[in-house]
């Protein structure tokens, strides 16, 4: 048995229960690398097996493990997909202004009236992408470059501020803004995201830290998991392209919109 890290309410983890969240924690790395929607799997798996703990301390420790893939993630894109850095570093670091904001006022907002916006969002975003086949297929920008920065910067600060309310769905979000309203392909799209997800997850850990709120032992297994996920899904999504990108992106928007769907109809 190994020790629970002091999460309030537990004694031990077991090892079973360990091995099972790095599991977990390596498959969200996968999917999360290629089109966002990592957290659907990584943060039940954590509140599953540890039910005694606040879950503050859950979505903390989901954060250090989420950053570390999303930066191995990103590194990998670099490699392998071209990254238009100077608006991706625009993006990310108002998305991070964002996340310190959703941060803040995150016990101030009725969490259920989000969950209803986000859940039709979802829902919105998963029919307009299956109904357009050809979305996203490659590169086809629809502003020009002053007004595709305004539009990536209002984008970035708006779905930095869900993320750092711990809303689901925060990778997606930023992969159909940029290729849906931008114009990107979705390989570019989902190379950019990771840039700009660092930044929402570093905003919100900005907050956590501080508190005491991370279990690092925990953390930083689960961050290796989670890292070695998102290098083999950032590989995969470059390599196989933008119509395989579409097809996860779409499995992954009815699996949010599901479970979004379910802890709605359960009160939770």
């Amino acid at each position: 048995m190994l020790d629970a890290l002091n999460w309030p309410g537990f004694a031990e983890l077991s090892l079973a229960g360990l091995l099972f969240l790095c599991c977990a924690a390596f498959l969200a790395g996968a999917v999360d690398a290629i089109v966002g929607g990592g957290g659907l799997i990584q943060l039940p798996a954590m509140l599953l097996l540890l039910p005694g703990g606040e879950v503050i301390y859950s979505l903390a420790t989901n954060k250090v493990a989420a950053i570390a893939g999303t930066a191995a993630a990103a590194r990998t894109y670099a490699k392998r997909t071209p990254i238009d850095w100077q608006a991706a570093l625009s993006m990310a670091i108002v998305a991070l202004l964002g996340s310190l904001g959703g941060a803040v006022l995150a016990d101030a907002l009725p969490s259920q009236v989000l969950n209803v916006i986000v859940l039709l969002a979802l829902a919105v975003v998963g029919i307009y992408t299956w109904r357009k086949p050809e979305l996203g297929s490659s590169d086809a920008p629809r502003f020009e470059r002053r007004a595709q920065l305004l539009v990536m910067l209002a984008g970035g600060a708006l779905i930095g501020f869900w993320d750092g309310i711990a809303g689901p769905g925060t990778g997606s979000f930023l992969v159909f803004l940029l290729v849906g309203l931008v114009g990107f392909a979705f390989v570019t799209a989902s190379a950019t995201a990771k840039v700009v997800n660092v930044a929402t997850n570093i905003g919100a850990l900005a907050f956590f830290i501080p508190a005491g709120k991370v279990l690092w032992g925990l953390a930083l297994v689960m961050a290796a998991s989670n890292m070695a996920g998102s290098v083999l899904g950032a590989m995969v999504a470059a390599k196989r392209g933008s119509g395989f990108v579409r097809r996860v992106f779409l499995t992954v928007v009815v699996g949010l919109v599901i479970s979004l769907g379910w802890k709605l109809a359960a009160g939770v």
